[in-house]
């Protein structure tokens, strides 16, 4: 019964002495959650109205946030008596040993650092890079991430993307669609390029400059094949592509040039 009440007495101490810190540091926590919360929400409206590239304001933000967090979480250990400078110590040999241990990581938020400051693509923009097509999503502090043409999110390191190859097919405001379309070696061949070319002057995702080419591409085994390149924005490239392949074959039917393909001759034995 007295040890009872002795271990009974010590909890009451220890609740008299630090309750008051504990709920203190967790009101702060609180408190400054909110606050930071605040602050980013009014940064990223003032990086709105100052027009600040979409992919620069999140990666800011996101730096930012983690900033205040990691302050944020200091304030709240000092104020339960911890030591800061003990604590600022340990930190530091805390970091040096994840800092060695998660070199990629480091490497990867360097990336994402020169991908701002350089700036090889922005969030909107159709890449190709570390075998990966997409539009930019995202660019955060470690990770690019890109919506592929078949609608799969593809998360990229940033390490990788800072060192490697990069297409950027919006960069200039304009992409070549290529394409190849034959016709029999006794069609005529003015006549097929004509055809051909008025199938993407009538389309009108096909920009006028510069101009789309129908040329003579090879002399096939079975086919004189066209060169049909048409122009147009980075976010019609499929619609031009799908619409030229299929308007192609309907005009040539139409003007009565064959398309070449494969046929299958049955001979009859005689008896």
């Amino acid at each position: 019964m007295e040890n009872a009440q002795y271990y009974l007495e010590k909890i009451m101490e220890f609740g008299w002495e630090y309750g008051p810190k504990v709920i203190g540091a967790l009101v702060l926590f609180l408190i400054g959650s909110w606050i930071i919360k605040r602050i980013m929400r009014i940064s990223g409206k003032l990086m709105k109205k100052s027009n600040y590239e979409e992919s620069l304001k999140r990666f800011i933000l996101n730096l930012s946030g983690w900033a205040l967090k990691v302050l944020l979480v200091i304030i709240v250990i000092a104020t339960l008596g911890v030591n800061v400078t003990t604590f600022a110590a340990v930190i530091a040999a805390a970091g040096l040993a994840v800092g060695l241990a998660l070199q990629g990581s480091l490497s990867n938020f360097a990336g994402g650092v020169l991908i701002m400051i350089f700036k090889p693509y922005k969030i909107g923009d159709l890449i190709q890079a570390q075998g990966e097509l997409g539009v930019v999503k995202e660019v955060e502090i470690f990770t690019t991430k890109l919506n592929t043409p078949e609608n799969k999110l593809a998360i990229i390191p940033n390490g990788p993307m800072a060192n490697g190859n990069i297409i950027n097919y919006t960069a200039e405001g304009r992409i070549r669609v290529d394409t190849v379309i034959g016709i029999g070696y006794g069609e005529d061949i003015k006549k097929a390029k004509k055809v051909l070319m008025e199938v993407l002057t009538a389309n009108d995702k096909v920009i006028r400059e510069p101009a789309p080419t129908v040329a003579v591409l090879e002399l096939a085994d079975s086919s004189v094949n066209f060169a049909v390149r048409p122009f147009c924005k980075p976010e019609d490239y499929w619609d031009v592509y799908f619409a030229t392949i299929e308007g192609c074959k309907l005009a040539l039917d139409q003007a009565g040039i064959e398309i070449p393909y494969p046929h299958r001759v049955q001979i009859q034995k005689s008896e």
